[in-house]
C-alpha cells in the first residue's frame, strides 16, 4: 500500500462530507490525488466517499471530530498507516452558530463552542498532522477562513459583511491570527500555510442564503492546496487575490 500511495499526493479535508469541504475533496480528487474525507458523522462520511469514488476520485474515509483529542489522534494514525505521510491538510470543518448575533447579547456557550471548533479544532488537527506533513516533499496547509474575519474589511466604511457578529466572525479573526503564528513558526520549513475566503456560499452554515455554489467556493482552497514550492505563505486569499488581514 505504501509503495502505491507514494505515487500520489495525499490530502486530508476536514468536514468533507458536505458543502465546500465535499467540493474541495472532489476538486482535489479530480487532480488525481488520494483524498481523505474527514467527517464527524461516520455514515455521512461513508456516503461522501462512495459518491466521490463513483465520480472517479481516489477517496477514503477518515472518521474525525476536530473537537475530540482521541478522534484526531486516531485520524493521524489512520493516515500514517495508509500512506506514511500527508502532503496537504485542508482545515475546512467549522460551525457558525446564529447570525447575526450582537456581542452585547451573545450566548457565551455559543462563543465557546465556536472557538472550540473553528480555532482550537484547527490547532488540534494541525499539530496532530504536522509530523506527517514533515514527511512530505511539498507540504501545504489551507485553513478555511472568511472575509468576515478580516479586521481591515470590518473597519472599512461601506463594506457590508452581513451584519454584526459577536461569535462567528471573531473566531475567523482568531483563526487568522493563529495561522500567522504557524507561518512564522514554520518559516524555516517547506510547509506553506495560507487561509482562504470562499465567498458568500450557499451552505447549511448560512441556511443556503449564499449567492455562490459550494463548487465555486472550493476553487480557492483547491488552488492553494496545489501551490508550487515558491508559492505565497502566511496570507489570506479569495478567488480574486490577497485579502487584507
Amino acid at each position: 500500500m505504501l509503495a502505491v500511495m507514494s505515487e500520489k499526493t495525499i490530502a486530508l479535508v476536514t468536514g468533507a462530507n458536505k458543502g465546500i469541504g465535499y467540493e474541495t475533496a472532489a476538486g482535489l480528487g479530480a487532480l488525481g490525488w488520494s483524498v481523505g474525507v474527514g467527517a464527524r458523522d461516520e455514515q455521512r462520511g461513508k456516503d461522501a466517499v462512495a459518491k466521490l469514488r463513483a465520480a472517479g476520485a481516489d477517496a477514503f474515509g477518515v472518521p474525525l471530530d476536530v473537537t475530540d483529542d482521541e478522534s484526531v489522534t486516531a485520524a493521524a494514525q489512520l493516515i500514517e498507516k495508509r500512506a506514511g505521510r500527508l502532503d496537504v491538510l485542508v482545515n475546512n470543518a467549522g460551525i457558525a452558530g446564529s447570525w447575526p448575533d450582537e456581542p452585547t447579547t451573545v450566548d457565551l456557550e455559543t462563543v465557546r463552542r465556536l472557538v472550540e471548533t473553528n480555532v482550537i479544532g484547527v490547532i488540534r488537527v494541525t499539530n496532530a498532522m504536522l509530523p506527517l506533513l514533515r514527511h512530505s516533499a511539498h507540504p501545504r496547509i489551507v485553513n478555511q477562513s472568511s472575509h468576515v474575519g478580516s479586521l481591515a474589511l470590518q473597519t472599512t466604511p461601506g463594506v457590508d459583511l452581513g451584519g454584526i457578529s459577536g461569535a462567528y466572525a471573531p473566531t475567523k479573526t482568531f483563526l487568522n491570527a493563529v495561522s500567522i503564528q504557524y507561518a512564522k513558526k514554520l518559516s524555516d520549513t517547506n510547509i506553506l500555510i495560507n487561509n482562504v475566503c470562499p465567498g458568500y456560499v450557499a451552505t447549511d452554515l448560512n441556511g443556503f442564503s449564499g449567492t455562490q455554489t459550494a463548487e465555486q467556493g472550493a476553487v480557492i482552497a483547491i488552488r492553494l492546496a496545489a501551490l508550487p514550492d515558491d508559492g505565497p505563505n502566511g496570507r489570506l486569499f479569495d478567488d480574486k487575490g490577497v485579502v487584507p488581514w
